[in-house]
């Protein structure tokens, strides 16, 4: 699944452990997120999704299916 976590990121001046402290996850989990190795789950989607402001899908892009 692709996201624009990365981008998110920079835009607030966060780095990954600030942003896995925001949102009580490991630094590796945010490493993971950010490299498409690991879709989150629907809470840990909902918590990026309030504090970037923005919706979920507009965070998250799922790539289409064959």
């Amino acid at each position: 699944m692709k996201n624009r976590l990365k981008i998110l990121r920079a835009e607030h001046d966060w780095s990954q452990a600030e942003l896995a402290d925001r949102v009580g996850v490991a630094r590796q989990t945010i490493i993971a997120l950010e490299a498409g190795k690991y879709a989150p789950s629907l809470p840990l989607a909902f918590k990026l999704s309030k504090i970037f402001s923005k919706p979920v899908e507009e965070i998250f892009i799922a790539e289409p299916t064959d």
